[in-house]
């Protein structure tokens, strides 16, 4: 009965031996499964969550892309309807005209000449070598500006609309600005500052008859029901001179607008009179210089 008693009490001890490691090897299976799906889901979400943003990409850019089909078809519409010439100058000479330059139709050969200088008013309009300007500048698009300073509100039209982004208000101000008073983005005012105190020393007649047509403006672009304007962020101003609009997409460019483009392209503005449509009177600050301020914490 002993010898039995033993055998049975080590039968039950090895079978609960054997039980204790079955239950570890299974535990510890069973962890190394839920890890692996755990791992495996993780993936998948992150995965799901990439594909996401690039088709938010995607439809960002086929939205920006329709807005340019939409710019081009008015360009179109602008060419069919402009007058013909009234005269049969002669011909322009070959290549672009330089600032300061205008074509004399009585000068036989269509040569250039410099006109005199009490002739040349702010408001003159010329043709444009566009090549000269915006070198290294580039003009932000809607999905580096919500980047950087986010959606300025919720919902836009084709009028201005107030910004509601709490983030962004904290960041604007209203401030005369030598002849001009806007509210914008507040380094974009210090930087509107220098240009016009340099364009006050240099060039004292065209500051004179500075003026604006706006600058903060939460909306879309002019012909657009997509894309954004940039006076949305408040980074945008539009000038004039003795109180005159430039022409939008004419293909003219006022004489004033030519000088103050290059003080504004030395802060790094994006000029608009290289835009498909012609905006001469449009001036908005670069996407390098947003980022730059963004990493300098201006904004």
């Amino acid at each position: 009965m002993r010898r039995g008693s033993l055998a049975g009490a080590t039968v039950i001890a090895i079978g609960l031996v054997a039980a204790a490691i079955a239950f570890a090897v299974v535990t510890s299976l069973l962890d190394t499964a839920d890890a692996t799906t755990d791992l495996r889901l993780s993936r998948i979400e992150q995965a799901l969550a990439d594909s996401d943003r690039r088709a938010r990409d995607l439809g960002e850019d086929l939205a920006e892309a329709r807005a340019d089909v939409a710019r081009l078809r008015d360009d179109l519409t602008v060419l069919a309807n402009r007058p013909p010439p009234l005269s049969t100058a002669p011909a322009a000479p070959a290549g672009p005209v330089d600032a300061g330059q205008v074509i004399d139709p009585e000068a036989g050969g269509g040569e250039d000449f410099e006109a005199p200088q009490e002739t040349q008013q702010p408001t003159e309009v010329m043709l444009l070598a566009k090549q000269r300007f915006n070198k290294g500048i580039t003009q932000p698009r809607n999905r580096t500006m919500i980047e950087i300073l986010g959606q300025p509100r919720d919902s836009y039209g084709t009028d201005c609309q107030p910004v509601t982004n709490p983030r962004l208000r904290s960041l604007l101000d209203t401030r005369q600005v030598g002849p001009i008073q806007v509210t914008m983005l507040r380094p974009a005012l210090d930087s509107l500052e220098r240009v016009l105190t340099r364009l006050q020393a240099n060039e004292p007649d065209i500051y004179a008859k500075l003026g604006t047509a706006g600058a903060l403006c939460a909306r879309f672009i002019r012909g657009s029901t997509s894309s954004i304007s940039n006076h949305s962020w408040g980074t945008a101003i539009d000038l004039t001179l003795a109180g005159e609009l430039d022409g939008f997409a004419d293909g003219g460019t006022q004489l004033g607008l030519v000088l103050l483009a290059e003080y504004f392209n030395e802060e790094g503005w994006f000029w608009g009179a290289t835009y498909g449509r012609e905006d001469s009177m449009h001036f908005e600050v670069g996407e390098e210089t947003l980022r730059a301020w963004a990493a300098e914490g201006q904004i």
